[in-house]
This record gives C-alpha cells, structure tokens and sequence, in this order.
C-alpha cells in the first residue's frame, strides 16, 4: 500500500553505506549524526545473518553477496516498506548496517528497533 520506490543509491561505495538522508527514519552505523547514529553489529557472516532476517516477518532478500546483505522489511499495517542494508566490514571486524523507511519522516523507532532486535539475535 505504502510501499515506495526502491532507492536507486544504495549498496556499499568505498566501504561506505549510503549516508541517512537528515530525517528521524534512518539509523546507520557510519553515521556521526546523535539521531541517526547507530552501533554497528558484532561480525557476523552474511549466510548467517541471512538466516536470521529470513526468520524475521514481512521480509524479502534483495541482493546479497559475501560482505553485502540488502533486504526489505514491510511492515504489518499499511505495507510500508525499509530498506536494510549490511555490509561486512572485514577489516574493522565489524558488521555495519543502515536501516532506513521510504516514506513520511517518523517511523516511531521502528528501525532502531529491529537492528537492535537483530543485534539480540546475533548475541543470542
């Protein structure tokens, strides 16, 4: 219903995820904003964390390679859609992630929310 148009400028450039656009919906790891800031998640292994996004609801791998990971998450009521991009960060030993919405400007923490729903998973 609210799905959006699918970003054209995501993906990791100069291991970098496409920077959170100024507004509340978006968290990113490689982020210095307070708002948009975002821990990145322990160094996990893409088949892995694949799996994990998998069990989770309303969801939908789109591209996935061996340090990349991008997937859509719909949520349950009005069908809005955010797009979720991992990128496994070899060098730092970290896993950096970006979870933004599409649309409108406030997603209520929603996508705070599930990185760090997804964080407990990985510890788990």
């Amino acid at each position: 219903m609210f799905a959006g148009q699918r970003p054209q400028n995501l993906g990791v450039k100069q291991g970098k995820l496409t920077p959170c656009p100024g507004t509340p919906n978006c968290v990113c790891s490689q982020s210095t904003a307070a708002g948009s800031k975002i821990d990145p998640l322990p160094a996990i292994a893409i088949p892995k964390l694949r799996k994990i996004i998998e069990s989770m609801e309303r969801t939908r791998i789109i591209k996935a390679t061996d340090d990349y990971l991008y997937a859509e998450f719909t949520s349950k009521l009005m069908g809005f859609v955010d797009d979720v991009e991992f990128y496994s960060d070899r060098t730092a030993k970290v896993t950096h992630v970006r979870s933004a919405s599409r649309l409108g400007k406030s997603d209520l923490g929603a996508n705070r929310q599930r990185i760090e729903a997804i964080r407990a998973q990985i510890k788990g």
